[in-house]
């Protein structure tokens, strides 16, 4: 598949390198769903890797011949956008434990020619940086000149810093926390709750029954969007609007925003993996770098190479601002290259996918200054 206006390139990567996980289970060989745009140049030295968030996948720009829905992140990514593809060679992948293309949940173990399903080890924030590396090594990539994400993929690009320090020019956090609060673990296990008490969970092997959890997994969804709204946004487009001109006083269907939420659940029960949903959402909770690397830590910060920008969202109250603060503060303390910057906006959490002339202003600039000398 192709996109010549970003030079947009589809592909899988088949890894045969043994992966160990945090989990101590091995992958024996994967695949990795990935996609470029723009093109890697003869010094190699303008590449740019882009970690997707919990539901995202390889497919962050462009668009597929016949079908008119662009990638997750097309107002990002594309020649004179921010992330400028006549400058730099992009790269997403689907994520190891993915529902896309990459090896996951619902594609066969080699060793039993049968559906991983629920027998699909949990994947770390580390394990990804981990299986990502491969990938760079495999696309015979020397280092990164941007690692940028949002949300979980901002978790990733941080990651990437610390575990592979010296391979990473500049990263780009966006709305994303160096650890979970309580609340958000709760939200995260409400969600799999939906999904595991579904009558068609089937312990996790649903696809071997020919059926999947849809009510769960669409309650999972509902509940994951409301996070990521804000009250503002849901009042700005719903407000209290009715779908008909009149109270029916039953339990269907009567608000505006009662038939988005629904609506929102169904479309994802038709895309998405409930395994891998809750893998991704296991790997949230458990990211906590500060805490795994411990007194080490310190001594990895001195071979950071890395510069930072930091960008949160006003009314972001999954990970509000102060929760950049943080990262902020342990980046200066460490003496490192960070500039942040707090974005007015109403859009929530997920402030990060939509367009908003001061955040792609910060990130164009932050981006530009690190492309001179290419």
């Amino acid at each position: 598949m192709s996109n010549l206006s970003i030079n947009m390139k589809t592909r899988n990567a088949e890894i045969k390198e043994p992966l160990k996980l945090d989990s101590g289970d091995i992958i024996k060989k994967y695949v990795l769903k990935y996609e470029t745009y723009g093109k890697l140049n003869s010094k190699k030295n303008n590449a740019v890797l882009i970690c997707h968030a919990l539901s995202g996948n390889h497919h962050a720009a462009g668009h597929y011949e016949n079908d008119h829905k662009a990638g997750w992140w097309d107002n990002m990514i594309g020649p004179n956008k921010p992330i400028d593809t006549n400058k730099l060679y992009v790269v997403c992948l689907n994520n190891l434990g993915g529902c896309h293309g990459s090896t996951g949940p619902i594609t066969k173990d080699p060793d039993t020619n049968k559906i991983y399903g629920s027998s699909f080890p949990i994947v770390t924030v580390s394990d990804w940086v981990k299986s990502q590396k491969e990938l760079m090594d495999y696309l015979k990539i020397p280092s990164w000149r941007f690692i940028v994400g949002g949300s979980l993929g901002g978790m990733q690009a941080f990651q990437w810093t610390i575990q592979y320090p010296m391979l990473v020019k500049n990263c780009i956090v966006i709305a994303a926390a160096p650890k979970l609060t309580a609340q958000n673990i709760a939200f995260n296990e409400v969600a799999r709750q939906a999904i595991m008490k579904d009558p068609n969970w089937h312990n996790g092997n649903y696809i071997e029954k020919g059926t999947i959890p849809a009510q769960g997994l669409a309650l999972a969804r509902m509940l994951g969007h409301i996070t990521y709204l804000s009250d503002e946004s849901m009042g700005e487009k719903f407000g209290r609007d009715l779908k008909k001109s009149k109270l029916n006083f039953n339990y269907d269907v009567e608000f505006q925003i009662e038939s988005y939420l629904r609506y929102q659940g169904e479309k994802f029960v038709t895309g998405f993996d409930a395994n891998t949903y809750l893998l991704m959402t296991k790997s949230l909770d458990y990211f906590d770098p500060i805490k795994d690397f411990g007194e080490s830590l310190d001594d990895l910060f001195k071979s950071v190479n890395s510069k930072y920008l930091i960008v949160s969202f006003t009314s972001d109250w999954r990970f509000p601002p102060k929760r950049s603060r943080e990262l902020v503060k342990l980046l200066l303390d460490n003496e490192k290259n960070v500039s942040y910057s707090e974005i007015k906006s109403e859009g929530g959490h997920d402030a990060f996918l939509m367009e908003n002339k001061d955040y792609f202003d910060v990130m164009k600039s932050f981006i530009d200054e690190a492309n001179s000398g290419i």
